[in-house]
């Protein structure tokens, strides 16, 4: 869970244009406004050659994943059977039309609800809940972009040494929540937060106070 500084990845997508080198960006997990734009590239106004989406395309419900490309890549690959330019692979299950109709269902309530647009102030709410956590001795760091967030679990925060992995503490912090009524997921000592983009601002607080009430307990 840590973030691209900023500019990083406009100096890499120009450097791709400047060499003629493909740029391929992966947004399964910060697609369809997990960072607070429909997907992450657009922070940097920029522009991938391939760009491989899923999770949120159907909002969680069933799983799907599609690759956006140029016309300048997809007529690469366009032609006469006999030309033999196409990809010759397939999925069985590519097209599942049961998971197709979820995800147009879901981009339709994006469009109709103002997803994104209605994203901005729980964002905001929860960069300002997030700033407490530094009270608390063993978070060594806090990492956020939208509705992404990473809470880094050190043994000393100056040192940024880390428990001995024989602890657990991400796992005992995950373990203290669940019977709070909330499911975490750490990654290792880093605990985890992507809440569904359509938690409430009560519920971002309820969140926020049963982690922070984990991480002070253990």
């Amino acid at each position: 869970m840590i973030p691209f500084p900023d500019g990083y990845l406009r100096a890499v997508s120009e450097r791709c244009k400047k060499n003629d080198v493909l740029l391929i960006l992966d947004e399964v997990a910060t697609g369809f406004g997990r960072t607070g734009k429909m997907f992450g590239c657009e922070h940097e106004r920029v522009s991938p050659d391939l760009l491989a989406m899923g999770k949120g395309l159907t909002g969680g419900y069933l799983p799907l994943a599609a690759t956006m490309t140029t016309k300048r890549i997809y007529d690469a690959f366009l032609g006469d059977y006999d030309e033999m330019k196409q990809f010759h692979h397939g999925h069985t299950y590519t097209g599942n039309p049961i998971a197709c109709a979820a995800a147009i269902a879901n981009l339709e309530v994006f469009e109709r609800e103002k997803v994104i647009e209605s994203l901005k102030e729980k964002i905001e709410f929860l960069e300002e809940e997030l700033k407490r956590f530094y009270d608390l001795p063993h978070v060594g760091d806090v990492r956020q972009k939208g509705f992404m967030v990473g809470i880094e679990l050190v043994k000393d925060r100056e040192t940024k040494e880390r428990f001995p992995m024989g602890l657990r503490i991400g796992f005992s912090v995950a373990r203290r929540a669940i019977g709070k009524g909330v499911f975490l997921r750490p990654l290792g000592d880093i605990i985890v937060l992507m809440p569904p983009l359509s938690t409430k601002i009560e519920e971002l607080k309820f969140l926020c106070d049963v982690v922070y009430e984990g991480i002070d307990k253990i």
